[in-house]
């Protein structure tokens, strides 16, 4: 056994409280250290090739790095350690940073854990066994989940690669919230006149098999290998034979709000979401059809049958891409303000569907309590439900409101040039390139008026009139200013269904309620479950180019794997001895993997029941070990004899 130790200054993050030439010398007297060396950055070259060396040299077999966090640089020395000819897991990384240096102020104390977590893993080290990676194989197919810009982007930058996408939706055509809005900043080009050609694209698109109107309900299997079970809801409208016309829909006796305008307008029962909807096919809402039949008898084509029934099916794909997007903030959670109860206080899509020239209004923006004119003082609040403490709201900055308010502002005001615009802020966050120059254009040039404070309250008149009361900060006193209308700029949310998907997925949640990725900064489209990955605003808030960039990331991430004929497993997975399993299925109820099964075995000649583990989709997280009444259940590479000796070492008190 000769073992190798390294210890990282990582610049002053560690030797500013750690002294690491100290710990190096303790280090030496370790049972079988054969070396120990410190270098201001272990992860560098220079750094490895000090290992790389000592190995050729020295003829080491096992590695200890006492640097960062493992989530940072374990799979670089890994990597390195293998390429020299030691087995992978028989590489130890210590964390001095995170759990030492960076959370104490006492030099001395600081060095002494340095040398006690060295000691730890360097007995835990000599009980590491070798490990090998398992293969299996790879399904070539793909599946995108979410129909937005972001999901648009990722399936056909797959389906371009030549692997078959399929592209799953909930609602009845694919465009998202981009397909909603009217103008983007700050550009200022026709989000319709961006987005459709991407979404003819997909339909036409032979790689990819869009699913309208469809749920994902089930998810088995592992990376390269997920089997998908989705629901696809009943439209009553067969596609191959609909041909759009619109009979169906000027029979129909039912009308209900449209829910693409934001309840600004009416649909039927039997409708198509938008004029440049994909697929361009009439569907019947089953929540409010009625069942006269008298769509049935307008349809010359015979695409009607009330009949349908809702069908679930089961693909195989070999990676995932998470879009499923985002909503807006419920406005009416920030009573003051009087969303829903008012009018003529709308929030910001709403505002984009009044002035999309395909919107309820045909783009005259106008009051919504008199359609006949058009209001001559506007309001816009920013930060409505974000930025905020307060009960319900989202303590997060929305990155999309400050700026999409500027731009409606303008707008509205190009449009009428004698109107009263003022918008209410606390401060203007233009991040994105080309933001601060909008801003600072419409600041200087539109005469739109900038009120730096929070609005307080709004309140009706009998007139319709709305009142803000708001403060001044800049002139140090309150505001009450009349107003025709007044637009929330709601911030982003994560979609209310999301909790099921992360649960079917396996994903984790960040505190903000959107999904969690990997890393934030050097894994930022991967997620913890291999194979899956995020696009899009379904990791957090986003404006378009960063959707678009991060749905080609993962496209490129899906890809790789696609590329691949076989996959290697990681082997830190749980094992069983089924001499000592009792079937009692204890670990099957808290496997958050679905990872292990119970079997019937033949034992000394009686058939018994004991788990079984799948080892491509355990993830070594450990529950079934720590649930396991009678000890059967081990885990490779935390195995009890390397953590008994870890805590054998502390408890003697090795460092005085």
């Amino acid at each position: 056994m000769k073992i190798g130790v390294y210890i990282c200054e990582c610049g002053i993050n560690i030797a500013s409280m750690v002294d690491v030439e100290k710990v190096m010398e303790f280090a030496k007297e370790l049972p079988n250290v054969v070396v120990s060396r410190w270098y201001k950055f272990m992860c560098s070259d220079p750094g490895q090739d000090l290992i790389r060396q000592d190995i050729d040299e020295l003829g080491l077999d096992r590695v200890i790095v006492a640097a960062c966090s493992p989530r940072m640089h374990e799979p670089t020395f890994r990597e390195l350690v293998e390429k020299c000819g030691v087995n992978p897991y028989c590489f130890e990384m210590v964390n001095i940073r995170e759990q030492n240096s960076w959370v104490h102020t006492d030099k001395v104390q600081a060095t002494k854990k340095a040398m006690t977590l060295i000691a730890g893993s360097v007995s835990r080290a000599a009980l590491l066994e070798p490990l090998v990676r398992s293969r299996v194989g790879v399904t070539h197919e793909a599946m995108v989940i979410g129909g937005g810009v972001a999901g648009i982007q990722a399936a056909l930058d797959i389906a371009n690669n030549g692997y078959k996408v399929y592209l799953v939706e909930k609602s009845p055509t694919i465009g998202g919230r981009m397909a909603q809005l009217d103008k983007t900043f700050p550009t200022l080009d026709c989000s319709a006149c961006i987005l459709t050609p991407k979404m003819s694209n997909v339909g036409r698109n032979p790689n990819i098999e869009l699913l309208t109107n469809t749920e994902v309900v089930k998810v088995d299997g592992y990376v390269g290998n997920f089997k998908i079970t989705i629901r696809k809801n009943a439209t009553c409208v067969i596609p191959d034979k609909c041909n759009a016309c619109g009979d169906c829909a000027d029979i129909c006796p039912v009308i209900v709000p449209n829910e693409f305008d934001v309840g600004l307008s009416p649909r039927k029962a039997i409708y198509i979401a938008f004029p440049q909807a994909v697929p361009n096919k009439y569907l019947i809402d089953q929540n409010a059809c009625i069942k006269c039949g008298l769509c049935v008898k307008s349809c010359e084509a015979e695409a009607i049958d009330l009949n349908l029934e809702t069908v679930e099916e089961t693909l195989e794909v070999g990676t995932i891409v998470m879009a499923s997007g985002y909503d807006v903030f419920q406005a009416e959670i920030i009573e003051p303000y009087g969303f829903g109860k008012y009018d003529n206080v709308i929030n910001g899509l709403q505002m984009e569907r009044l002035f999309s020239s395909f919107g309820p209004t045909l783009g005259k923006v106008v009051k919504i309590s008199n359609p006949h004119e058009a209001p001559e003082k506007v309001a816009f609040i920013h930060c409505v439900g974000s930025r905020n403490l307060q009960e319900g709201a989202k303590e997060y900055c929305s990155r999309v409101c400050c700026m999409y308010l500027i731009k409606q502002a303008l707008l509205y005001k190009e449009k009428h040039p004698e109107a009263e615009v003022y918008l209410f802020y606390m401060d203007i966050r233009a991040f994105g390139k080309g933001f601060e120059e909008f801003y600072n254009r419409v600041q200087l040039h539109s005469g739109v008026t900038f009120v730096r404070g929070r609005v307080a309250e709004i309140y009706e008149k009998e007139d319709k009139t709305l009142t803000i009361r708001a403060e001044d900060t800049f002139l140090r006193r309150p505001v009450e200013l009349d107003f025709d209308m007044v637009v929330l700029g709601v911030g982003l949310v994560a979609k209310e269904d999301l909790t099921e998907l992360a649960r079917l997925f396996n994903l984790s949640r960040s505190p903000d309620g959107f999904l969690l990725e990997a890393h934030p900064k050097l894994r930022p489209n991967d997620t913890f479950t291999d194979g899956v990955f995020l696009a899009g605003c379904v990791q957090g808030p986003k404006d378009i180019p960063d959707t678009v960039a991060q749905a080609s990331g993962s496209a490129a991430k899906a890809c790789e794997i696609l590329s691949k004929d076989e996959l290697l497993i990681e082997p830190i997975t749980s094992i069983v001895n089924e001499d000592k399993c009792r079937g009692c299925g204890m670990c099957v109820e808290v496997c958050p993997y679905t990872a292990i099964e119970l079997k019937v075995v033949n034992k000394f000649g009686h058939l018994v029941t004991v788990a079984s583990v799948n080892e491509a989709l355990c993830k070594g997280c450990g529950s079934c070990n720590a649930a396991c009444l009678s000890g059967a259940i081990e885990q490779r590479h935390f195995k009890d004899n390397q953590i008994l000796a870890i805590i054998e070492t502390f408890t003697k008190g090795v460092v005085k």
